[in-house]
C-alpha cells in the first residue's frame, strides 16, 4: 500500500498526515504510538458508521485499542450548540482524561465539531482527525480550525486546536456520493486558483479522473492539496496574514450557505465553487485580471458538473442587500471592513479590504438576476 506523508510543521504541535488507500484499517498501528492507554472515544457521523465503522473497529482491535462510539446526524446542522454539548457530556459521562484520544470519523462537520469539543474538554484532548470525504481531506482536517455555527453565521464559535494526526483514507471516497465529491473537489481546485496555476492546469487535464474514481490521481490531488495548506498553516496559523487565502470563495459561499439554511440545499463545497466564481468574476470587474481567469473558472467548474452560478441553487435567495448583510457577519471583517480574496489570474489570488460596495452589488444583482 502507497502512503504520502506529509508534515505540519508547528514545534511542539508538529504532526503528520498521512494518506493512501486502506488506513481505516491499519488505523490501530497508526494511532497507537500516540495513546497513553490503549482506548479511544469516536464521534462519527452516522452515515459514516454505517458504512466504515466495522473497518476502523477492526483495525483499532487489531493492535489492541478498544473503542466507544458516538454517532451524529450527518449534515451542516449538527455543527451546532445542541451536539456541541451532546459530544462534551458524552465525553465527560465516559470520564475521558486529558491524555486521552478522541478519533473524529466523518466529513468537515464532525471534524470540526469533534475538534472544537476536544478543545474545551478539560482545557484541551488531544484527538484524531479521520475524514472520510475529499472536501476534509484536503481542507477541513488540517490545520486545526475547529467550530460551530450559530444563527448569526458559520464557524463564528469556535478554537485553534491542532489534531495530533490526520489519516486520509482515500478508500473511503469510493462510497461518496458523487454530489459530495464534487463539493469537495471545489476545495482541491481553489489551491491551484489561489497559488499554483500549474496545479490548476493539472485538474483541468485530471479531474475527470478524479471524478471517475482513479486512485492514483486521488492520492495525488489530496497531497499537493495538503502540501499547499500544510505549508502556509505553518507560516500563519491563526490567520494573522497569508492563511486569508485559504477563503478563496468562502466569502461568497458561507453567506450563501447562510442564506440557505446550512441546508441540503447547498452543501459547503458547493458554495465555496459558486463563490471562486463569484470572487474571479469580482476581480475581473474590477480590472484585476482579464475576463478569460473567470470563464477559465466557470468552464472547468462545469465540465466537471460542479455548482457555479446562483442559477444552480435550488429555492429562493436573498436580495443583493439581504446576501451582503449575510457577508458582514463573515469572521473576515476586520475593523468593520470586509476582507475578500481577489486574484490577478489563475493561480495569484491575494487579500484585499478595499473592494467599492457599488461593483459588489452590481454583481450580485446580475448574479441573481440571471437565476
Amino acid at each position: 500500500m502507497t502512503v504520502e506523508t506529509l508534515r505540519v510543521e508547528l514545534g511542539a504541535r508538529s504532526y503528520d498526515i498521512r494518506i493512501g488507500a486502506g488506513l481505516l484499517a491499519q488505523a490501530g498501528r497508526e494511532v497507537a504510538p500516540l495513546l497513553a492507554r490503549p482506548r479511544v472515544w469516536v464521534v462519527a457521523d452516522a452515515a459514516v458508521a454505517a458504512l466504515h465503522w466495522d473497518t476502523l473497529e477492526a483495525g483499532l482491535g487489531a493492535a489492541g485499542i478498544a473503542a466507544r462510539r458516538l454517532d451524529l446526524p450527518p449534515g451542516e446542522g449538527t455543527k451546532s450548540w445542541e451536539q456541541l454539548r451532546e459530544v462534551v457530556e458524552w465525553l465527560l459521562a465516559e470520564r475521558v482524561e486529558r491524555r486521552d484520544m478522541i478519533l473524529a470519523l466523518g466529513g468537515g462537520v464532525i471534524g470540526d465539531l469533534a475538534g472544537f469539543a476536544a478543545a474545551i474538554l478539560r482545557r484541551g484532548v488531544r484527538f484524531v482527525q479521520l475524514p472520510t470525504t475529499l472536501l476534509a481531506q484536503v481542507d477541513s482536517s488540517v490545520g486545526g480550525k475547529t467550530g460551530i455555527n450559530t444563527a448569526h453565521g458559520k464557524n463564528l464559535v469556535g478554537a485553534f486546536h491542532q489534531p495530533s494526526l490526520v489519516l486520509a483514507d482515500i478508500a473511503a471516497l469510493e462510497t461518496l456520493p458523487r454530489r459530495d465529491l464534487l463539493a469537495g473537489y471545489a476545495e482541491v481546485a481553489k489551491y491551484g486558483l489561489l497559488g499554483d496555476e500549474r496545479f490548476f492546469a493539472w485538474l483541468e487535464r485530471n479531474g475527470p479522473g478524479i471524478a471517475a474514481g482513479d486512485t492514483a490521481a486521488r492520492i495525488e490531488a489530496v497531497r499537493r492539496s495538503c502540501a499547499m495548506k500544510a505549508a502556509i498553516v505553518a507560516r500563519d496559523e491563526t490567520e494573522t496574514g497569508e492563511r486569508a487565502l485559504l477563503n478563496l470563495g468562502h466569502t461568497f459561499g458561507h453567506a450563501l450557505e447562510a442564506a440557505t439554511g446550512y441546508s441540503e440545499r447547498l452543501l459547503h463545497g458547493e458554495g465555496v465553487s459558486a463563490g471562486c466564481v463569484l470572487a474571479f468574476e469580482l476581480s475581473a470587474r474590477l480590472g484585476l485580471c482579464a475576463q478569460e481567469a473567470p470563464s477559465r473558472v466557470r468552464a472547468h467548474f462545469r465540465e466537471m458538473g460542479m455548482v457555479t452560478d446562483l442559477a444552480d441553487i435550488p429555492g429562493p435567495l436573498p436580495d443583493a442587500e439581504g446576501l451582503l448583510a449575510l457577508m458582514a457577519q463573515d469572521k473576515k471583517v476586520v475593523d468593520g471592513r470586509l476582507r475578500f480574496i481577489l486574484a490577478r489570474g489563475v493561480g495569484q489570488a491575494f487579500v484585499s479590504d478595499e473592494v467599492p460596495a457599488a461593483p459588489l452589488r452590481a454583481l450580485l444583482e446580475d448574479a441573481l438576476a440571471a437565476r
